[in-house]
C-alpha cells in the first residue's frame, strides 16, 4: 500500500469504565437527573444519556460506571467531567479523583485491497483464526500482542476491537498489513 493511500484507523466507539463514587442511590438519581432511566426489572443499573458530548453512561449502585459512545479522548474527558458535575448536582458524593479508564477502543480500517480470506486461513496459524463463512462473512483473527481481535472482510475492510490505546490499534493494523502483505 502506498503512503498516499494510508489512512488512520477510524474510531467507531470507545468504552471506559471505573468507579466515580462509593455508592449511588439509583432511584433518587433517576428521579432527579434528566435523561436518566431506571428499570430494575430489565437492568440492574440506571441508563444516563448525555448530550454534550453525546454518550451513554450505565450507572450502578456500587458507584461504578460504564461509558460508551465516546469518539475521541477529548470526548472522554468532557463526558467524564459532565457526568461528575451532574452527579454532584444530584447530591452524589463523588471521588475526588474518579478512577475511570478506557477499556476498549473499536476502530474500522480499510486496507484498500481485496483480502482472500480462504488463503489467509490456509496460510496463517489456525489457533488464532475463526472462519465459518456459512455463519459469518468475516474472519476473526486474534492478535496476541497487542491483544486485539480483528474482523477481516474480503472487501478489505477491517474492524479492530480490544485495544486500550490508539497505539495498540495502530500496532495491530501494522501487524495485519505486514501479515497480509506476505500472503
Amino acid at each position: 500500500m502506498s503512503k498516499e493511500k494510508f489512512q488512520s484507523p477510524k474510531i467507531e466507539n470507545i468504552v471506559a469504565s471505573g468507579s466515580i463514587a462509593d455508592s449511588i442511590d439509583l432511584v433518587e438519581l433517576s428521579e432527579t437527573v434528566e435523561n436518566c432511566e431506571l428499570n430494575k426489572k430489565r437492568f440492574p443499573g440506571a441508563v444516563l444519556r448525555l448530550q454534550n458530548p453525546k454518550i451513554t453512561v450505565l450507572v450502578f449502585s456500587s458507584g461504578k460506571v460504564v461509558i460508551t459512545g465516546i469518539k475521541s479522548h477529548d470526548e472522554f474527558v468532557r463526558g467524564l467531567d459532565n457526568l461528575i458535575q451532574r452527579m454532584k448536582k444530584a447530591g452524589v458524593t463523588c471521588h475526588d479523583a474518579p478512577e475511570v479508564a478506557v477499556t476498549n477502543i473499536v476502530c474500522s480500517y480499510d486496507l484498500g485491497k481485496y483480502i482472500n480470506l480462504n488463503k489467509v486461513v490456509i496460510t496463517l496459524n489456525m489457533e488464532k483464526i475463526e472462519y465459518e463463512p456459512e455463519q459469518f462473512p468475516g474472519l476473526v483473527y486474534r492478535i496476541p500482542d497487542p491483544k486485539i481481535v480483528a474482523l477481516l472482510f474480503s472487501s478489505g475492510k477491517i474492524i479492530l476491537t480490544g485495544g486500550k490505546t490508539m497505539d495498540d490499534v495502530v500496532r495491530g493494523v501494522a501487524f495485519l498489513e505486514q501479515m497480509l502483505g506476505n500472503i
